[in-house]
């Protein structure tokens, strides 16, 4: 049985997506999930990026996508009132919820949907207080243990090379995006593509050109 690290931040809506779709995508498979709630804007410190809602015209194009794919899905999906908005609630209550840092699935569809279903602001202070009293964690979500956590979660994927969410770990790869569910798939079906040489030869390309 594969472990999969699933890297996730309740801000991003291919986050959401991916979470939903997920159980479809590796229907048949045997595979374990571990949710790791990690601070999205930390990577993009880390690796100097902008964020799609940071660029003007990424962000309209962002949300009409994702608006777009979840009915294809048949999903529900609303925009919140406010996006981008601080997630360190959403973040820290999700990993307040469990002693290892480490929310089940309940608790993960629980803050998804309290992001992306309805249209509400997700940061609001009285909804945050509403969402704490129905997952009722162990552990309040200030305690210097729940943000050691989220911290340790955010550089182990940093160190593990994840650049954005969502994203899967397994063995020593990463997987990014929504769209790379089925490849995901591929490589849990054993598929001999990724022991061959173009898996390790696409970090190896020689730069034609560095912007400054």
């Amino acid at each position: 049985m594969k472990h999969i690290s699933f890297y996730l931040d309740f801000i991003s809506p291919y986050a959401y997506l991916a979470f939903e779709e997920l159980p479809q995508a590796l229907m048949g498979l045997s595979y374990a999930v571990t949710y790791k709630p990690i601070l999205f804007g930390a990577l993009l410190k880390h690796h100097g990026h902008q964020g799609p809602a940071e660029i003007p015209f990424k962000r309209d194009w962002t949300y009409r996508q994702v608006l777009w794919l979840a009915q294809q899905r048949g999903l529900p999906m609303d925009m919140p009132a406010l996006h981008p908005f601080n997630p360190l609630g959403l973040l820290r209550l999700a990993i307040a919820a469990d002693a290892q840092g480490q929310p089940n699935r309940y608790v993960c569809e629980t803050l998804f949907r309290h992001v992306w279903v309805g249209g509400a602001d997700a940061a609001d202070a009285e909804r945050l207080r509403s969402l704490t009293a129905t997952l009722a964690p162990a552990r309040d979500s200030d305690d210097a243990s729940v943000k050691a956590q989220l911290k340790s979660h955010t550089d182990e994927a940093i160190a593990a090379g994840v650049f954005g969410v969502p994203a899967f770990g397994v063995d020593d790869k990463v997987f990014w995006g929504l769209d790379a569910l089925p490849m995901l798939r591929q490589y849990l079906e054993g598929n001999p593509w990724f022991d061959g040489p173009q898996w390790n030869a696409a970090a190896h390309v020689p730069s034609g050109i560095t912007r400054r």
